[in-house]
């Protein structure tokens, strides 16, 4: 079975986001004073081959803990859904 995992890996809140700092003092150049507290992160997304969903959540897992994000630094949080 063919499932597609959605994952969003984002810097830790009590970390410093240099991306995020820099595009939210470019709101105010932009005329969007209002919005702040950006945060930037990366976006994943999987085609898993797996028996079940349960396979497939614990492939991800994995996936997301060994490589996509540094547990350290970030966190994540996924999405999966049967294709």
């Amino acid at each position: 079975m063919k499932f597609i995992a959605e994952i969003d890996v984002m810097p830790h809140k009590a970390l410093l986001d240099p991306q995020g700092k820099a595009v939210t003092g470019s709101m105010s150049n932009l005329g969007l004073p209002s919005i702040g507290n950006v945060r930037i992160g990366k976006h994943v997304q999987l085609e898993v081959e797996a028996t079940s969903e349960v396979e497939a959540r614990e492939m991800v897992e994995k996936a997301c803990k060994e490589l996509l994000a540094n547990p350290i630094m970030e966190s994540f949080s996924y999405s999966i859904n049967a294709q």
